[in-house]
């Protein structure tokens, strides 16, 4: 049975992600058999119980998770050309005054709030900020199983057998697709539900099969839908609300 680094250990366990292990770590917060393991790098056994101090349990709590219905012409991630990143939106008058969670805006929550997924500049609906690693991981982590839906315009002339290929049967970037679920729901809009996220995927799958995607809505992120939630404007993710 190989030793593995505690840090890696705990992001497996789902208890933190590896940067916010070491943290804890490097703050005496993490037990390892009823011991507190305050050194980076060390190793643990599989077999090995680790636990966390209250005060991490209580940072994890802190962290918040954001929810914003993004408009065309923001990037998510850092900006770039010229374009805004997503977050310049979380600002206390863009808060949706539908919001339930009863959390009130704070500088802090700005800090370390990064994308959980990426949404391109040309198409909106529901992108997920996030603080907590745990959340970051059950959405992006490359195990991740949790379904976005999209809804998606599109024009052109579906290539013979093109449905069947959305579903399953191509290919990007040299790799074969996960399977979808992808069927029309009018005459000019398809729905997607993918649970990988490549680069513009949604856009590259139709130009396989003789279509090009004129406009693309994420309406839901595993339980969670974009729902009445206004464009530009943002919410924070409820306590009772789950990814999965």
């Amino acid at each position: 049975m190989e030793p593995l680094r505690l840090s890696k250990r705990m992001a497996e366990l789902g208890l933190c992600s590896r940067r916010e292990a070491d943290e804890y770590i490097a703050r005496g917060w993490v037990y390892v058999d009823g011991v507190v393991v305050d050194v980076l790098g060390t190793k643990v056994l599989p077999t090995q119980t680790i636990t966390l101090k209250k005060a991490a349990q209580t940072a994890q709590a802190n962290r918040v998770t954001v929810l914003i219905n993004k408009p065309i012409g923001y990037v998510s991630g850092q900006a770039e050309d010229g374009y805004q990143p997503a977050v310049v939106l979380v600002k206390p008058e863009n808060q949706w005054d539908g919001d339930t969670t009863g959390v009130a805006f704070q500088r802090e929550h700005l800090q370390s709030l990064v994308p959980a997924g990426r949404l391109d500049i040309d198409s909106v609906g529901l992108l997920v900020l996030t603080q907590d690693g745990r959340v970051a991981k059950t959405l992006i982590g490359e195990n991740s199983q949790v379904e976005k839906e999209y809804l998606v315009r599109v024009e052109g002339d579906l290539s013979p057998g093109g449905l069947k290929l959305l579903n399953y049967g191509l290919s990007l970037d040299g790799e074969p697709l996960r399977p979808a679920q992808v069927k029309w729901q009018n005459d000019d809009q398809l729905r997607f539900v993918l649970k990988q996220g490549k680069k513009r995927q949604i856009r590259r799958m139709c130009e396989l099969v003789g279509l090009r995607v004129v406009g693309l809505k994420r309406i839901r992120i595993g339980n969670v839908y974009l729902d009445d939630l206004p464009t530009g404007q943002w919410r924070y993710l409820a306590a009772d609300e789950s990814f999965i």
